[in-house]
């Protein structure tokens, strides 16, 4: 019998002109296109640079995003999941998102959900000054007063669409940086008590509540005092007084060697599944990234380069994954994959000039 998945991609929302605040970033105003565009090789044999097959697009189009969805759901991808952003009072890079998929007349063939990318922004998107440290140009921490506007118009705009995605009937929101909401929250008692009242205010709007799913790290403290450091608490203690309903990582790199070959980071990634399977109470949700070299960001070379990341690897880490999935029949089918478009990070289904279409093919091998 076949049995279907769900199978969600992030997205990262950069690839457009059409948010004026980004242009700071990339002033030729066509979004971090300009940095993968500008990205070559920093070594004999080093796979840069990697040019899309569609071209420089802008993902803000309703008629670009409704050939990506074609795309993607051929494939077996049925799920975007929009990296979503909030700095300095208001969303920032919304426009791939509001104008380009929702507004795609096929958006009805795909789900989608948001995960809150709670990151200070600092100038790692400027690659004229993203090797210098320092200078915090937003900070990602929001108060109590400011995390209700936010999660306000999350419920109001979004979560009552017909195709956000839910799991048993509640809206699936991811909070990437838990640290970074605790802290802004002012603490883990006072961060409990948003989150109460945000599914408080979601089942009061109709909804049946939140399925709030939290972004894993791997396995160490958090520095929940922002001061020094000196009030830590377990990554487990934090979900489970929380109360979050589900785990997923976002990138490999957060938690395992990326500075080696494909096939030899996945033990290391199949241990953490199982460590996290086994350590905590609420569903884990397998991932799968597909490579990492963030070197298109910086002028001067970073070494932590993932190689060999071909199809073939991809497709037996996805297989992975699905068996993963069915071995845990009692929560959602849901795997999560980095990433749909994260093209100067190196980990992206969309096709290009050095595999075609073989991750997405790898995908439909797999799940289709």
């Amino acid at each position: 019998m076949n049995k279907n998945y769900d199978v969600a991609a992030y997205i990262w929302p950069s690839y457009s002109g059409q948010e004026p605040r980004s242009h700071m970033f990339w002033p030729e105003k066509y979004g971090e296109w300009q940095t993968v565009k500008a990205a070559g090789p920093k070594f004999p044999g080093h796979h840069w640079p990697r040019r899309p097959l569609w071209g420089y697009v802008d993902e803000a189009d309703k008629y670009v995003m409704g050939m990506q969805i074609e795309a993607a759901t051929d494939h077996g991808v049925n799920v975007f999941i929009y990296d979503w952003y909030w700095y300095d009072r208001r969303p920032f890079v919304e426009q791939c998102l509001n104008d380009g998929f929702l507004k795609a007349n096929n958006n009805h063939k795909m789900k989608f959900y948001l995960m809150w990318a709670n990151h200070d922004v600092v100038n790692l998107w400027d690659k004229r000054i993203s090797d210098d440290d320092g200078n915090i140009i937003w900070e990602a921490k929001v108060n109590r007063e400011e995390f209700v506007v936010m999660s306000d118009r999350l419920i109001k705009k979004y979560f009552n669409l017909p195709n956000y995605y839910t799991i048993d009937g509640r809206p699936v929101f991811q909070i990437y940086d838990l640290a970074t909401f605790i802290n802004g929250l002012g603490g883990i008692k006072q961060a409990k008590e948003a989150l109460d009242d945000f599914r408080l205010r979601a089942k009061n709007s109709g909804l049946k509540g939140l399925w709030l799913q939290v972004t894993l790290w791997g396995d160490h403290a958090l520095n929940i005092s922002g001061v020094d450091g000196s009030d830590k608490s377990s990554m487990k203690e934090a979900v489970d007084a929380l109360c979050f309903d589900g785990m997923t990582h976002y990138q490999y790199v957060h938690f395992a060697n990326v500075q080696q070959d494909y096939k030899d980071v996945m033990p290391e990634v199949l241990r953490e599944w199982d460590r996290v399977d086994n350590e905590y109470d609420i569903p884990y949700f397998a991932h799968v990234s597909l490579g990492w070299d963030n070197n298109p960001r910086h002028t001067k070379l970073m070494p932590h380069i993932m190689t060999n990341c071909t199809p073939d690897e991809i497709k037996k880490a996805l297989q992975a994954a699905k068996e993963f999935a069915d071995a845990h029949p009692d929560q959602a089918p849901l795997i999560t994959i980095n990433s749909w478009n994260e093209w100067t990070e190196a980990s992206y289904l969309q096709p290009d000039d050095m595999y075609g279409y073989g991750y997405l093919e790898a995908v439909k091998d797999v799940f289709k």
